[in-house]
């Protein structure tokens, strides 16, 4: 990571920060002059605040903490009435910060350590690794994902399946559901989805992203040619290629490898795809990883094309989801041309 860019993120958390905290204190003036009790009840949670402190640390008094306690569970029971009786509540007292983990600081504090909060480390790989769709989210979500471009005509024939498209997409949304719903569980197996271009797999990835992000995942997108190159790169040690690459692709909350079997393989690549998976599987550092990967390859190419100890672990450790119908880039196409 380049340190001028850690810098510029940063300038600009602590912006987002001073301006909550400036509007907090502008909704705090508007809010004490329709009330002006609320102040001094303030004001006198402070004071009690304080002198309870002093009295915790310099003498054994637990009657008068007691009382000054109780004191202060009254002013607050007060304080939500005025604000309730205003339409308010607490929190538009306080600052209201994009991340609620770090408070706009990009850093978490735990006790005497300090440690990077997910949402800058997703900004991050934003700029320096998801060069595709997944750094713009705004209209990849579950609302926009339409299972009625999927028919609804079973044809076994074409599809070697006894069920419609459009119940297969459906099931296919049920498991993707699932899977963020449970995606903190080690036992939870990764994804898998496979079938032709223009399903929907790398959408239905993104949808899934979107929601990760939400909970304060972090996420790692990269189609498999580009990412391979750039291990391979970063082995041989070109300067271009960020120096955590590696470390990001391992622990990364979910990694998505988009694309697989259209990159040009050798030796070399076989061994890092089969670490990546492989690491990734035992949650390095006590922490849970996912990994979605898709692929135009059926599982039969999969094993045809790949090393088998590779294939071996997705067949053992994900979740095989077969995306079939007509294609979906096409159908907007032409509706678009009507």
């Amino acid at each position: 990571m380049e340190q001028s860019t850690l810098k510029q993120l940063l300038t600009e958390y602590e912006k987002k920060r001073m301006h909550a905290v400036h509007e907090a204190k502008e909704r705090k003036k508007e809010i004490y002059a329709l009330a002006p009790r609320l102040q001094e009840i303030d004001d006198a949670l402070t004071k009690e605040a304080i002198q309870t402190s002093k009295l915790m640390l310099s003498q054994n008094n637990p009657n008068l903490v007691k009382s000054l306690e109780e004191n202060i569970a009254q002013y607050k029971e007060e304080k939500e009435k005025i604000l309730s009786s205003l339409g308010k509540s607490s929190a538009d007292l306080k600052p209201k910060y994009e991340c609620d983990f770090c408070h706009d600081t990009g850093y978490v504090t735990d006790g005497y350590h300090s440690t990077m909060c997910n949402c800058l480390k997703q900004k991050i790989y934003n700029i320096e690794y998801n060069k595709s769709n997944i750094s713009n989210l705004e209209n990849q979500n579950f609302d926009n994902f339409l299972s009625t471009y999927y028919s609804e005509n079973v044809d076994e024939e074409k599809y070697h399946s006894s069920i419609s498209p459009r119940k297969n997409i459906e099931n296919i949304k049920k498991i993707a559901y699932h899977f963020i719903e449970n995606f903190d569980d080690p036992n939870e197996n990764n994804l898998l989805f496979s079938g032709n271009t223009g399903l929907g797999k790398t959408f239905l990835s993104s949808c899934i992203a979107n929601e990760l992000l939400k909970k304060g995942k972090t996420v790692l997108y990269q189609t498999a040619p580009v990412m391979l190159d750039t291990i391979i790169d970063y082995r041989f040690g070109k300067k271009d290629v960020p120096k955590n690459i590696y470390d990001n692709i391992l622990h990364v909350d979910l990694l998505i490898i988009d694309d697989l079997g259209t990159e040009s393989m050798n030796s070399m690549k076989f061994t890092e795809l089969f670490n990546i998976i492989n690491s990734r599987l035992l949650n390095p550092n006590h922490k849970v990883t996912k990994t979605i990967i898709s692929t135009n390859l059926s599982l039969q190419n999969l094993y045809n094309n790949y090393d088998e100890r590779i294939v071996s672990r997705i067949v053992g450790n994900y979740n095989v989801c077969y995306f079939y119908g007509e294609d979906i880039r096409f159908q907007k196409k032409f509706s678009n041309r009507r």
